[in-house]
């Protein structure tokens, strides 16, 4: 019986043959990008120039208003603290109390939670008077008046009054009627043109991940249908838009119209560098009766809480990407109460991932359980096989794969029986995906060198950048990477090798696998690192258990000959591969005798 070796010398050799290939391919699409980004970087420079990245400064709005004339008033509670310019009547800061924001100087979180400051939001309704002049209401000066938890800020424009008024409201959210006096008056028009700019404060320690959970979402169709748009533009003509919000990687800046958003579109752009991750422009329309703008609407700062978005019932919980349909479910009915279940024990969030683990490998047992059965299988069977392959060497390779079939099929192998747990294995792997760099109990929950599992750990820092790995090794997906390494070592030693001429060698690729897996980890949140450094590590250890203490080799063998001794029913999968397979041969024949009738 032949002995899994693990690699011999050839397999080292096109290892590290393919691996400097990989690695060349790397490097010469790296230097590719980087000259790209060089140029973009260029242009994006060029046209900053033109139009200043940074949120203009309040006192440049209106050149006719100094910063001295500008007042503020303030609002707060236990979540929010507010506060409210006199220009534009707008919220001018918004803080959240019961979070703290990532310093990347101090490499903590410990700076105020501000999603709104320094002006990084804009916003006002626009409309034309009777002369043509375009009027933003963001232009004008207001006058802030303060009783209990309200702010009314009043403006006056050719006699009409203009009044905003914000009442700051629990669970995170701000009540804001727009009430209007005289300015039919003054304009003939019958909508207003919401116009929202907002630049995305850079808040989290991952600023690629956090900058690709920074999007515009909304919902429409009386809040039942949900949108999200992370690309340049987003265009909705037809649709009355019941909010519109832009969504961070564990916040949310949103304004529900009561009446809602109409002709909405808008545009985003992402910066490479800086405090600001992304600038979002929205616009929209909202009606106006009487020439008189009436609206009320409400704003919401708010966390993504998945028990908090539910509680408004507004259709907010889909703004948490937890990934679609069932791998939504997967994440909302399985693994977020089984988290929340065993952290009330008091147990810290890393200890809670690995028990966490230990639950899924033992739900999905009886699966590995049959998988490395049918691998002990195929180690016994493989002289028979190796048999028939020296026996049939000078044969075409589909008369060999026919022999080979028709010994798993005599033996009681079932070939596809070993693809279950890893089509198992891909929607959990989606579903963790989205769990962890998405789950805001535990952002800033550290665990031995990581700091916040749903960031990376940068415990190895890096004078340069490696292309694809950047500035930094993650510790935890070194770690993980090494054991999907072992573990790919001690089950590819039964895998067939390729017939045919030409055809890779799959147990080469395994082993680049877990290589370029390190890629994908580096940048990804180390919870998700440490899962599955848990999960290929018991892998490891139910191998060695089922190998040595419960599969038994000669009883395996003496099954598989009571196998050969039963009669066969053909399935239906193994009889459409074998007339296929005859069908294959047929039209071979045909051809290598048309040919021999031509020559």
């Amino acid at each position: 019986m032949q002995q899994n070796n693990g690699l011999d010398k050839s397999q080292i050799i096109s290892f590290a043959v393919l691996c400097m290939v990989l690695f060349g391919f790397m490097f010469y699409f790296q230097n590719k990008q980087q000259k790209e980004d060089a140029e973009k970087a260029q242009q994006q420079k060029i046209e900053q120039a033109k139009n200043p990245v940074k949120p203009t400064p309040a006192a440049n709005i209106n050149p006719n208003v100094t910063p001295n004339s500008i007042q503020t008033a303030n609002l707060a509670n236990k979540q929010l603290k507010l506060e409210f310019s006199s220009l534009g009547g707008q919220v001018s800061k918004v803080e959240l109390l019961e979070y703290k924001a990532y310093d990347h100087k101090t490499d903590k979180a410990d700076l105020p939670l501000n999603l709104i400051t320094k002006n990084n939001s804009n916003y006002g309704f626009q409309f034309k008077d009777k002369t043509g002049k375009t009027i933003n209401t963001k232009d004008l000066v207001f006058s802030p008046t303060v009783a209990g938890n309200a702010v009314t800020l009043t403006a006056n424009y050719n006699g009409a009054v203009i009044q905003f008024i914000y009442t700051l409201l629990d669970k995170y959210r701000v009540d804001f009627k727009v009430r209007t006096q005289g300015l039919a008056k003054v304009t003939s028009d019958t909508k207003a043109d919401f116009i929202w700019d907002y630049s995305v404060r850079n808040l989290e320690k991952g600023r690629a991940q956090e900058q690709s959970h920074s999007e515009f979402s909304y919902a429409f169709n009386n809040y039942k249908d949900y949108e999200y748009d992370g690309r340049t533009t987003m265009d909705e003509p037809e649709e009355t838009l019941n909010w519109i919000g832009v969504k961070q990687q564990f916040f949310s800046s949103v304004i529900e119209a009561k009446n809602g958003f109409t002709q909405s579109k808008g545009n985003q752009e992402a910066f490479e560098e800086g405090e600001y991750l992304k600038k979002l422009n929205y616009e929209g329309f909202v009606q106006m009766t009487g020439s008189e703008l009436n609206q009320d609407f409400t704003w919401y700062f708010m966390p993504l809480d998945l028990p908090l978005l539910k509680s408004y019932d507004k259709n907010f919980d889909e703004i948490l990407p937890l990934g679609w349909s069932f791998i939504g479910g997967m994440n909302r009915y399985f693994f977020m109460p089984m988290y929340n279940l065993i952290a009330s024990w008091g147990i810290t969030a890393g200890w809670v991932i690995f028990l966490m683990t230990i639950i899924v490998k033992l739900i999905l047992s009886p699966i590995m359980y049959k998988q490395h059965k049918l691998s002990a299988m195929m180690k016994v069977i493989r002289p028979e096989i190796d048999e028939a392959n020296a026996k049939l060497k000078d044969a075409d390779p589909m008369k060999k794969q026919q022999a080979t079939m028709e010994i798993y099929r005599k033996a009681g192998v079932n070939q596809m029986a070993g693809c279950l747990p890893a089509l198992v294995q891909i929607p959990i792997f989606y579903a963790l995906f989205r769990f962890f760099p998405n789950f805001i109990d535990l952002r800033g929950k550290g665990f031995w060198f990581a700091k916040d599992l749903t960031a990376y750990d940068d415990l190895i820092k890096l004078p340069f950048k490696i292309p694809f790995l950047g500035d930094h090794l993650s510790v935890f997906a070194i770690a993980c990477t090494i054991v999907i390494l072992i573990y790919t070592v001690m089950t590819s030693g039964n895998m067939q090798q390729p017939q045919q001429e030409g055809m890779p060698n799959m147990k080469v690729l395994m082993y680049i696998f877990p290589i370029t897996f390190l890629f994908f980890l580096n940048t990804s949140a180390s919870g998700l690192s440490w899962y599955y450094f848990v999960s290929n590590a018991i892998n490891i250890l139910i191998i060695l258990v089922i190998k040595y203490l419960i599969l038994d080799e000669k009883k395996i063998h003496a099954q598989i000959q009571a196998n050969k001794e039963k009669p066969k029913t053909e399935g239906k999968f193994q009889k459409r591969m074998r007339e296929m397979m005859e069908k294959a041969q047929e039209q071979q024949k045909t051809q290598e005798q048309s040919r021999g009738r031509k020559k």
